[in-house]
C-alpha cells in the first residue's frame, strides 16, 4: 500500500530486466505510489529479460531504445510524452555495462574499443537522456532525474575495472547537468550510490558473492536491498525532495562511512 507520493506524476523507467533488478522494484513502487510511466531497455536486453511481465503488472507501455543512440532516445521521450498525455515528472537511468568486465579483462589490459562502449553505455547515455529531454522540453518544472551508481567511482575496487571510470563520469555529468537543468527548469538531478545488490548485472562481476558478504559485515545496517533502494528513489521522484540536486546519495547501510567493523576484524584476526 502506497502513500500517494507520485499521484498524477509521469515518468520513464529504464533498465528493468527481471524481478531482481533495481529498476524493476522501482517501477513497482512508483506504480504503488500512483505514477504512470513507460518502460525502456535496449532491444537485446529486452530479449534476455522479462520486461513484458512488468509492463503488464504496471499497465505500462514498453518503448525499446538503444541508450547510445540519440535518435532512439528522442523517440523514447517524444513517445513517452505522447503516451502518458503530458510532460514527464521523473526519469530513472539504470543503465550500465562493461564488455571488459564481462570478458574478465584486467585494468592494465583493457580493450579500448570496449572501454569506449562502457563509457558510452554507462555514462554518456545519461547526458544524452538529459540533452534530449531539455531540447524537447519534455520534463516539467521541479521534475526529478535519478541515475544509479556505485561507490567504485570514489574508492578503488579492483574487480570493477573500467566501470569505475564510467561511474565517476556518470556522477560528474549529474553535477554538471544538475546545475544547468536546475537553472533552466528547476529540474533536479541526483545519483544514488547503492549497496552491492544481487542482480543479473552484479552477478556478472567476478568475486561478487564474496564482496556482497564482506559489505554485509561492514555496513552497520547491512546491505540495502533492491526493495530498499526503490523506497528511497521514490522519495527522490516525489515533491518531498524538491531542493535536493547535484548530489551523490549513498544508500548502502552505512558502508561508505565505515572504516572497519568488529565483524570484519573478527574475520581477519589471526588464530591464537
Amino acid at each position: 500500500m502506497g502513500y500517494g507520493l507520485l499521484k498524477g506524476k509521469r515518468g520513464i523507467i529504464s533498465g528493468a530486466i527481471d524481478e531482481n533488478s533495481i529498476a524493476w522494484k522501482i517501477a513497482q513502487r512508483a506504480k504503488d505510489e500512483g505514477a504512470i510511466f513507460t518502460l525502456t531497455n535496449a532491444p537485446i536486453a529486452m530479449r534476455m529479460g522479462e520486461i513484458n511481465k512488468l509492463a503488464e503488472e504496471c499497465n505500462a507501455e514498453i518503448i525499446p531504445a538503444d541508450a547510445t543512440s540519440v535518435e532512439d532516445i528522442e523517440n523514447l521521450f517524444s513517445r513517452s510524452v505522447e503516451i502518458l498525455g503530458g510532460k514527464l515528472d521523473f526519469v530513472l537511468h539504470s543503465i550500465g555495462m562493461s564488455p571488459n568486465v564481462r570478458k574478465g579483462k584486467e585494468y592494465g589490459d583493457l580493450n579500448y574499443e570496449w572501454y569506449k562502449q562502457s563509457v558510452d553505455i554507462s555514462a554518456m547515455s545519461f547526458h544524452k537522456f538529459m540533452q534530449v529531454a531539455e531540447k524537447q522540453d519534455a520534463i516539467n518544472e521541479w521534475g526529478s532525474i535519478v541515475a544509479l551508481t556505485y561507490m567504485a567511482a570514489q574508492r578503488t575496487f579492483s574487480f570493477y575495472s573500467d566501470m569505475a571510470d564510467a561511474k565517476a563520469m556518470l556522477e560528474s555529468i549529474a553535477r554538471s547537468y544538475g546545475y544547468r537543468y536546475g537553472k533552466l527548469k528547476n529540474v533536479r538531478v541526483n545519483t544514488v550510490s547503492q549497496s552491492p545488490t544481487k542482480t543479473r548485472a552484479g552477478g556478472g562481476i567476478g568475486g561478487f558473492g564474496n564482496f556482497f558478504e564482506f559489505a554485509e559485515k561492514m555496513a552497520p545496517l547491512g546491505n540495502a536491498t533492491a526493495d530498499d533502494c526503490a523506497d528511497y528513489v521514490v522519495t527522490l521522484f516525489s515533491d518531498l525532495t524538491r531542493k535536493v540536486t547535484m548530489q551523490n546519495l549513498y544508500h548502502d547501510g552505512g558502508f561508505s562511512m565505515t572504516g572497519i567493523s568488529a565483524e570484519v576484524l573478527e574475520m581477519i584476526k589471526p588464530a591464537e
